[in-house]
Formats: C-alpha cells, sequence, structure tokens
C-alpha cells in the first residue's frame, strides 16, 4: 500500500468529525474512507458516501474473504474497513474507527499512523454529548463508559491530540497529515 493511512480514534463527542473535515478541507487529495456496516441507512445517508451498507451475510462472506483490513460490532451492528477503500487514488487516507478497530489496524497494518483525539476533561465531553441533544442521559451514561476505556488506551497512540481549542487541534492534526505526505516537512516549528 502506497498511500499513506492515518488512524483517528477517540471517545464520542470528542469532535473527530469536525477535526476530520478541517483536515480534508486544507491537505489537498486526502480522502476520508468510507466504513462499511450491517445497520439500516438513516434519513438523507447514502450508501457508498455515508457508509457502504450490507446485508449480515454479505458482511460476513467479505470477512471470509479477507476483504476486511479491521471489523467490530457495536451496539448490535457490524462495521470495518474494506481494503478496497484503502485503494483509492489519494495522497492520504483517513480512517475514523473505534479503539477496537484501531488495535488491529496495528496489527494488519504497522506502518499507519495512529491519532487518539481526547477531551480536555470528562465533565467537557459530557457537555459536549448532551449539547447535541441526540441521545437520552442513559445512552450518554454508556457513551461516558466506553470513553472511560478509550482513555484508558491514549499511551497505546503515537500521537495524542487535546481538543481544548478545536483550530489548535485541527492545526495539530494538519501537521500530522502534512508530515505524512511530504516527510520533509518540518515538524519542530
Amino acid at each position: 500500500m502506497d498511500t499513506p493511512v492515518l488512524v483517528i480514534t477517540g471517545p464520542s463527542g470528542v469532535g473527530k468529525g469536525t477535526l476530520i473535515r478541517r483536515l480534508l478541507e486544507e491537505v489537498p487529495g486526502s480522502e476520508l474512507s468510507v466504513s462499511a456496516t450491517t445497520r439500516k441507512p438513516r434519513a438523507g445517508e447514502i450508501n457508498g458516501r455515508d457508509y457502504h451498507f450490507l446485508d449480515e451475510a454479505e458482511f460476513t462472506e467479505r470477512v471470509a474473504r479477507g476483504e476486511f483490513v479491521e471489523h467490530a460490532e457495536y451496539a448490535g451492528n457490524r462495521y470495518g474497513t474494506l481494503r478496497s477503500e484503502l485503494q483509492r487514488p489519494a495522497s492520504l487516507i483517513l480512517l475514523e474507527i473505534d479503539l477496537q478497530g484501531a488495535r488491529q489496524i496495528r496489527g494488519t497494518m504497522p506502518e499507519a499512523t495512529q491519532v487518539f483525539i481526547a477531551p480536555p476533561n470528562f465533565d467537557d465531553l459530557q457537555q459536549r454529548l448532551e449539547a447535541r441533544g441526540a441521545e437520552t442521559p442513559e445512552q450518554i451514561e454508556r457513551r461516558l463508559a466506553v470513553a472511560r476505556e478509550e482513555m484508558a488506551a491514549i499511551d497505546e497512540f503515537s500521537e495524542q491530540i487535546v481538543n481544548e481549542d478545536v483550530d489548535e487541534a485541527a492545526q495539530e492534526l494538519i501537521r500530522i497529515a502534512a508530515t505524512m505526505c511530504d516527510p520533509q516537512v518540518r515538524t519542530d516549528t
């Protein structure tokens, strides 16, 4: 695989999506990998753009054929990254995946750079999740419990960014990506 791969992991609500959007705007030729899932599409989601929507049988067959670089089950649905997503022409491919997937990628693609996006603290993360207004208090508590487990694994990641100031965090992520695309980029400035 010639295209560099940047794996981005962090708790739900930490701002990964915002940082990724900024990176995609600033790093020419960067592409976000589209994950596969067995969950049903939500209103407005398009197959191939938001996710590759697969039924359970097709997902299982593709796993058996080795078509995934990582896959996991979350909340009763299966998710994964198809190898074909990493073969698209791009200067950089981004994977936004959970901790379990990031650990699998370390085994299948040790050359990938892994970045953990962390909140400044758990109160901030809870406030962000509540501000979204998309989940019940029980769902938020479950996400926070998972976030505690994820935060315990932060030292597994070669790169760590605390998303306290979104502009600073975005610039740090862009710097990491730019260095991957052009190793001659100075990282000490």
